[in-house]
């Protein structure tokens, strides 16, 4: 599956809910799903029936395009989380909140997190005092992330943080200033992510 490159704000009203892809905009009356939030298309308000399978399949799309993983990533995540002790849903759920990306973005320190996955791969960031440009890198318990020393000093960064600045950060991270540490990886209820983990297992089982 290739990287989406349209208009993100179409692929909440797809999944009939916000997944928050333009960050901070998504609270605000510009946010498109407040606006339309019957799915695009001509056909978009026609009432459908959905299957057992539809239902299934809106759970596992909703939270690949909450996190922005592509298709195959995510299937190797589930695997992933089969392999791992407890429940194969919370564990794929854990998985994705540990990525690098995602991090960079409950910590502040990006609008989104299609903005922290550039910023990443732009190499503005430090995990543990080393250089990592790779957005699905998966952080473990007291893993420190921190900006780069000159991309903070610059004025994108500067702007990003006075404004993200009262943003609350998850209980399973630690923020000060330019860094942040994982103390732990979050149980189910400190994961935000709207969608139902359940179907997403009976999903990929068939």
């Amino acid at each position: 599956m290739s990287r989406y490159t349209g208009a993100v704000c179409k692929q909440c009203r797809r999944e009939g809910k916000k997944l928050f892809l333009k960050g901070d905009r998504c609270y605000t009356g510009k946010c498109a799903f407040e606006r339309r939030s019957y799915a695009p298309g001509q056909h978009g308000q026609g009432r459908k029936k959905i299957s057992e399978y539809g239902i299934q399949l809106r759970a596992k799309q909703q939270a690949s395009r909450y996190y922005g993983v592509q298709e195959g990533q995510f299937r190797k995540y589930f695997l992933m989380a089969e392999k791992q002790e407890g429940m194969a849903g919370e564990n794929l759920l854990r998985i994705c909140e540990s990525r690098l990306d995602n991090v960079v973005y409950l910590l502040g320190y990006a609008n989104s997190r299609r903005q922290a996955r550039q910023f990443v791969v732009h190499g503005h960031f430090r995990v543990n005092g080393k250089k990592v440009d790779i957005p699905s890198y998966l952080l473990k318990a007291g893993d420190v992330v921190s900006i780069k020393e000159k991309s903070a000093g610059t004025d994108s960064f500067k702007a990003i943080l006075e404004a993200n600045g009262s943003r609350p950060v998850p209980t399973w991270l630690e923020k000060d200033g330019t860094s942040g540490k994982v103390i732990t990886l979050p149980d189910r209820d400190q994961i935000a992510v709207p969608a139902d983990e359940q179907s997403i297992v009976e999903f990929y089982s068939k």
